[in-house]
């Protein structure tokens, strides 16, 4: 009767080792991805501060720089970056975008890294709706590091601006990709 326990705990275990051998020692896989199109932008700075040189009435100027992230789709794919001044100057007394003084409206020109294509002159800022800093085409993307492109303001120095004062505006800055 021993013999028959001991023979009977035996294929047990020889059954449960079987079962843990089942399968093959190298396994494959295979991963897939299929990228689409996206953007993306960082701006350093907070604010941008405008300055005048320090002679008579000379315009406002200072530029923000920032970083763009794109991929576009191979066919018919587009994209783009805008801006528009989402919040007017403030306080009252100082430079308006929505309503500026004649000869005052805040301009501004582009600069963008390949494979960007920049807005063309000189353009006007507008609170009422987004303005063109940079187009894309089909098939383009930018470094996994990003690209850079910049806008160069330019405020007109007006005699009228009250002293003691900051004042400040909010420009939104929007890219897509298709």
């Amino acid at each position: 009767m021993k013999r028959i326990l001991v023979f009977a705990a035996a294929l047990l275990l020889a059954a449960s080792t079987a079962f843990a051998q089942l399968g093959t020692t190298t396994v494959t896989n295979n991963l897939q991805v299929t990228p689409v199109a996206e953007a993306a932008l960082t701006i350093g700075a907070t604010a941008t501060t405008l300055t005048s040189p320090g002679t008579n009435f000379s315009n406002y100027t200072g530029t923000t720089n920032f970083t763009y992230f794109i991929r576009t789709s191979q066919t018919g794919g587009t994209g783009s970056i805008v801006l528009q001044v989402t919040s007017d100057f403030a306080p009252a007394g100082g430079p308006s975008v929505a309503s500026p003084a004649t000869g005052d409206a805040l301009t501004y020109t582009c600069t963008v890294s390949s494979p960007g294509t920049a807005c063309t002159g000189s353009l006007t800022a507008s609170t009422s709706g987004t303005t063109s800093v940079a187009t894309f085409s089909a098939a383009a993307h930018s470094a996994k590091s990003g690209n850079s492109a910049s806008v160069t303001w330019t405020l007109p120095n007006d005699p009228q601006y009250q002293t003691g004062n900051t004042y400040t505006a909010t420009v939104t800055y929007t890219i897509s990709a298709s």
